[in-house]
Formats: C-alpha cells, structure tokens, sequence
C-alpha cells in the first residue's frame, strides 16, 4: 500500500519536465531547467524508509598497458592531463536523486576531479558524446565542493545530484582533470562495451566533443546509487567475460544481465529490483586474474554495495581451464571451488544475502580450454553437480542445461556463441536471460 508521502513524491516525479525522464523509449527532448542546489536527503525521506540502492556498477580492476586511454591522452608518467573523459553508463533502478562513486582503488597517484557533470546523452542513446541540451547538472563532493581529489585506493561518492531518470536510462558522466592522474597505474573498467570520449581541455559541460577520441572502457567511475523508496534492492552478479558480456553489442546493452533487466522493469513485482553486474572478462574464483579473484573481492563488489540483498554467482570456468589438464590437477581445482563457493555462501549469509548459483557452460571444442582427455570436462560436471544438488545455495539456475547442444552436451549449442565455443553472442545472452524465473527475484 502506498503511503500519503510516497503518493506525494509519485505526484511530484510525475509533474517534472520529460527532459528529465529519459528512460529506454526516450528519443530525444528539449531544454531542462536550470541546475539546483546539490540536496541532501531529507528527515522526511529516512522516515519514509528511502535509502541508497545501487544502479549501476562496473568493477574496478588495474588497467593493462593495452587498455590505457589511447594517444595522446597518456604521458610517459600520467594519464587524461588537461583533458575531458565523457562515458554513458545505463542505470537500472529509477529515481528522482543519484549520487557516483569514483574509484582509484589501483591508481598508482590520488586522482584529482576537477570538474564533474551529468546529463541525458542525446536522443537516450548509450556510447554517444553528445547531450541533451540544457539537460546537465554540476556534481560536487561532501557538501558542495565542486572538486575532490580522490586518495590512492580509496572510493569516493559525490553529493545527491537531482536529476530524476526512469529505469533502463542512459546517464552521461564527463570528468574534467586538469593535472591529470601522475601514474600509469589507472583503475578502470575495460570490458565497457560502451564508447567513451576523450578530449583536451575542459568540456565537462559542453553540449558537443567535436573531435573526440573514443575508446571502448570505461575509467575511474565505479557506480551509481539511486535514493530508493521501501522495497527496493539490488541483486548483484559476480561473473567472468560471460557476465560482462564478451561477445554482445558494443552500445546495444544485450549483456544476459542486461536482457534480466528488461524482463525485471517490465513486470510491477520485479520493477524495483536493480541489477549490479560485476563481472570482468578473464576474472576467476580462486586467484587474481583480470582483477582480484572472487574470494577477495566480494566483500568490495557484493556486502559493501548498497541496498544489496541477493548475489547471483556465476563464475568458475576461469578457474578450471587455466589449471593443468591434468587428473591431479582438476580434482585439486574441483575441491577448492566447491570449498570456495561454501565461503561466498556462509560470508554472504552473515548479511542477510541470499546467494543464487548458476551452473558454468560448457566448452567442448573450445582451443584453450577443451582438453583431449576430458579432465576440465569432468572437473566441470562435478562442479555443477555440487551447485545443483548441495543445497547449500538458496536457489539454482540451471544455465548449463539451457545452453549446451543437445547432440553433444559437452559443448554450446552451434547458434549461440561467437565461434570459439566458449563467448555467447547476443542470442546466446538473451537464451540465459530468458531462463531466469522472475519470480526468483521478486
């Protein structure tokens, strides 16, 4: 039922000018009113039970040399001096007021923010470097200050920034940095599949980046948390390449989280419910790979985020094919998962998260993984027994049986990868995507 308040708030959300409303269907708007006063929440609100839920998250990993912001935005001793990094990211959870959090948990130096902006991206669209006229807002940090530098491998979030936006809306967010960051060593994100731009000079509140450079990874932004009414939460999701979605659309957001989403948002049971991924291509469970390993990230990525209740886990394929394909070896690996996963679900329970496992697809005829005399298969097969017939997970999603090929279950179905038998493509992500049972998340 709901209260006089909340009917209150559902009024005013509905009152304010569409500009402000760019949800999935938004195909452009007009100029928005000016910028107000960074607002803090209110007495009213916290009686009202509203809290901070997260949005939208990205990882943070150290960035590879690779994957550093391209010329001639790196120095022999720094990155982005003097220079305007403009990324879209997609919320899931809607609200009237957000705030960011910025990470430089790797970085080698703080990380000053300069100037910090968000707007609609124009026409609602992901990866563009254009925004909706009039549409931005100044950030600021602990109470106004219109800069912050953020200190090595510490998090920083901003103030609560009023800008309504309805689930499943793009956000762009530029970072102005006029010293630059003194350090190659950078955290990032860098499987975005979405297109940042970069461009010398401040243009935090520009409309347009003529000339800018884009570059497929997202740098320094970690998050984005709504204020939430009662009854809101987050659901994060700990994965590899195949959460983070190697293999989908670059700007097209047809990740299988992506795609649970959408069934989430359209259904009033499940409309509040966020969705956090925090996969990173080549993550594993056991040791660091492309990021730290599960066991010493999630406490970052899962019990520190806000409003989160419920943790999906769907990872451990990393693990068994980069040990030896050897019988000793895949035992050894089996054991220490199974361990593993009994650990993220007592630690997870601790506080009050409930942990759902996914079972790991299969990889048969994939050239890395796959071995001759099936010891990583068999290492796989006993992995996903235990996640299904343990019961120590509080639900399971079967992913292994909806993705495998029915002739040759010891491999993906031939139309649902990229052709390495390993990544899906975006009809592979939206067969997991559609298995879900929403009421598992209700």
């Amino acid at each position: 039922m709901k209260t006089p308040h909340r009917l209150a708030r559902l009024a005013a959300l509905a009152a304010l000018p569409l500009t402000l409303l760019a949800g999935p269907a938004a195909t452009g708007a007009g100029a928005a009113q000016a910028p107000a006063p960074p607002a803090r929440p209110t007495a009213a609100d916290d009686d009202a039970g509203y809290r901070w839920v997260g949005s939208w998250t990205a990882m943070p990993q150290l960035t590879e040399p690779a994957n550093l912001p391209p010329p001639p935005f790196t120095g022999d001793t720094g990155v982005l001096a003097d220079a305007t990094l403009r990324q879209t990211v997609r919320i899931t959870s809607g609200g009237e007021r957000f705030r960011l959090a910025f990470s430089n948990e790797f970085g080698g130096a703080p990380l000053p923010l300069t100037e910090v902006t968000v707007a609609l991206p124009r026409d609602g669209r992901a990866g563009v470097a254009e925004i909706e006229p009039g549409s931005g807002r100044p950030v600021t940090f602990s109470g106004g200050r219109p800069s912050v530098t953020v200190p090595v491998g510490a998090r920083y979030v901003s103030d609560p920034i009023d800008v309504p936006l309805l689930p499943g809306s793009n956000l762009t967010v530029s970072v102005y940095l006029a010293t630059g960051q003194a350090s190659l060593d950078v955290t990032s994100h860098p499987g975005s599949r979405t297109t940042s731009h970069l461009v010398a000079g401040n243009h935090a509140a520009a409309g347009e980046l003529p000339g800018a450079t884009p570059t497929d990874h997202w740098y320094f932004l970690s998050g984005v948390e709504a204020w939430s009414p009662p009854g809101s939460s987050a659901t994060a999701i700990l994965g590899d390449s195949l959460t983070d979605g190697r293999g989908s659309t670059t700007n097209g957001n047809d990740r299988w989280p992506d795609r649970l989403f959408d069934r989430l948002a359209a259904e009033p049971a499940t409309a509040r419910v966020a969705l956090l991924n925090q996969a990173a291509g080549g993550n594993r469970v056991l040791n660091d790979g492309l990021g730290p390993s599960v066991l010493a990230r999630l406490d970052r990525d899962v019990i520190a985020q806000s409003g989160v209740d419920r943790l999906i886990l769907f990872e451990g394929l990393n693990d068994i094919g980069t040990a030896e394909a050897t019988e000793a070896a895949q035992l050894a690996v089996t054991d220490e998962l199974i361990t593993a996963y009994d650990q993220i679900v007592s630690r997870a329970h601790a506080h009050d998260i409930e942990v759902v496992g996914a079972t790991l697809l299969p990889f048969g005829d994939n050239e890395m993984y796959d071995d001759p005399d099936g010891w990583r298969a068999s290492a796989r097969a006993e992995v996903n027994a235990w996640i299904r017939d343990s019961g120590r997970f509080d639900a399971v999603l079967d992913f292994d049986a909806v993705a495998r090929d029915p002739e040759r279950p010891d491999r993906l179905r031939p139309d649902i990868h990229v052709g390495d038998w390993l990544h899906l493509n975006p009809t592979g992500y939206r067969l997991l995507a559609d298995s879900v049972p929403l009421d598992l998340l209700d």
